[in-house]
């Protein structure tokens, strides 16, 4: 991507159909005259942080296009810290394409994906975390997403990161100051100093590394795969879940025989929820390819609804697909409840983390399924600095192990040289997460992945 930032960008910074407004931002030195050269308004000039009513013009001809409000946010209180530009008009595709070749041809250039924000990061304006975080903004799909990602590009990740930074800043500034001057009488950490100081990174550290189990699925949700023998209620428990009928259910044993896949939330969290065909012995081709699709949604699922009938003594088909889950992380889902029950739960090798009693034919118990979908991941709604990224969690661990092996070089009494080394590594790995040290080709990865105009 583009990395000149002298160069004057410009985009539509709205969806492209018709709306109601349509808005075209431009950002660089040259935004103003750019704007001016095909917006009328009387008194000629854009005042800073001024909306101004105006019409946009066609140069050659003076035909008007639209009426439009234009404001100019000068350099440096803008997003980009340069002079930025924005039109606001109405959302007809004509008019904004229109009004963007206009400012192309008087000089400005298309901006890349995500070139606005990265041109906010380059200036200074905020950090890498605060870059990714406008992403995960805009394309959040719960409310608690957005709110997340809020947090994080208001600086609560990076507010979590810079104390145990600094602590890290100011060891590797006494370890080098101790070596640079060793004949001048500087005094030397002791070895018990440098250990507290290493152990209070780390204890900054590991706190945020803990919220990544939790973190990762509120940016990415989750899939679940309910499975189960025929007729034990799988499709009923779907369509509770989803609070909607969406698979069909009838009393006969095989009635779903493909995948029935839809997204909702769960306490904020997106979900895809898989409703599979009961898994036996198939008696059809039909159905046998139901049965090795529900064993494919199996294996890709996150976390998977082992459905059993309460109201029925366990079988040779229960216990089969149970042996299919060994090693799986799995809900281990009792329906029927609202019958007389028939499944002695002592006899059985229930071997999951949470047993949940439902009756999908009342509700009753759905509501505690619901918020047992995560309990695994430790919840820490509330919690502000969720790290929620892989590469962040790859820079913090990058950073643990290197304050380990820092400690080990310490324990075997090795030259503060070498304890530097393991050090440094450690601050790289912190200062990339932030931006301090990402080279280009990592910043053309993260901000490809935007939206054209932001």
């Amino acid at each position: 991507m583009p990395t000149l930032i002298e160069d004057t960008i410009a985009a539509i910074s709205t969806p492209l159909g018709k709306s109601g407004l349509g808005v075209i931002r431009l950002s660089g030195r040259d935004s103003r005259r750019i704007v001016l050269s095909f917006f009328s308004t009387p008194r000629n000039r854009l005042p800073d942080r001024v909306p101004v009513l105006g019409n946009l013009v066609e140069p050659s001809t003076r035909d008007v296009l639209d009426q439009a409000v234009v404001t100019c946010f000068e350099a440096p209180r803008s997003f980009t810290r340069e002079d930025v530009v924005e039109i606001s008009c109405h959302g007809s595709p004509v008019i904004l394409k229109t009004a963007l070749g206009l400012a192309l041809a008087a000089g400005a250039r298309l901006a890349s994906p995500g070139e606005f924000t990265l041109r906010a990061f380059l200036r200074g304006r905020i950090d890498l975390v605060q870059a990714e975080a406008i992403r995960d903004l805009i394309e959040a799909q719960t409310l608690y997403q957005a709110k997340v990602a809020q947090q994080q590009l208001s600086g609560s990740l990076s507010r979590k990161v810079t104390p145990a930074k600094q602590t890290l800043v100011e060891l590797i500034a006494l370890l080098e100051a101790g070596i640079d001057f060793a004949d001048d009488d500087v005094s030397v950490l002791s070895e018990a100093e440098i250990r507290t100081r290493i152990n209070s990174v780390e204890a900054g550290l590991l706190p945020l590394q803990s919220t990544f189990a939790f973190g990762k699925i509120v940016n990415a949700g989750l899939t679940i795969a309910l499975v189960g023998r025929p007729n034990v209620g799988k499709s009923s428990v779907f369509n509770r879940l989803l609070r909607e009928e969406r698979a069909i259910v009838t009393e006969f044993p095989g009635t779903t025989r493909d995948l029935v896949a839809e997204t909702t939330q769960v306490e904020g969290i997106p979900v895809r929820l898989v409703d599979t065909a009961g898994i036996r012995a198939a008696r059809d081709p039909v159905e046998q390819l139901g049965v090795d699709r529900s064993v494919e949604a199996l294996a890709d699922a996150d976390q998977v609804l082992f459905v059993v009938d309460g109201s029925q003594p366990w079988t040779r088909l229960d216990a089969e697909v149970q042996t299919r889950l060994e090693g799986r992380t799995h809900l281990f889902v009792i329906n029927k409840i609202d019958l007389e029950q028939q499944l002695d739960e002592k006899s059985l090798d229930i071997r999951s983390k949470a047993v949940c009693r439902v009756s999908a034919r009342t509700g009753e118990g759905i509501e505690y399924l619901r918020r047992a979908l995560f309990m695994e991941y430790g919840q820490l709604e509330g919690y502000e600095g969720l790290v929620t990224n892989v590469r962040h969690e790859r820079l913090i661990q990058q950073a643990l192990n290197a304050l380990e092996m820092s400690r080990n070089s310490l324990k075997s009494s090795m030259p503060h040289e070498v304890i530097l080394l393991d050090l440094h590594s450690a601050l790289k790995g912190l200062s990339a997460l932030t931006g301090e040290t990402t080279v280009e080709d990592v910043l053309g990865t993260i901000f490809s992945t935007f939206c054209i105009g932001k």
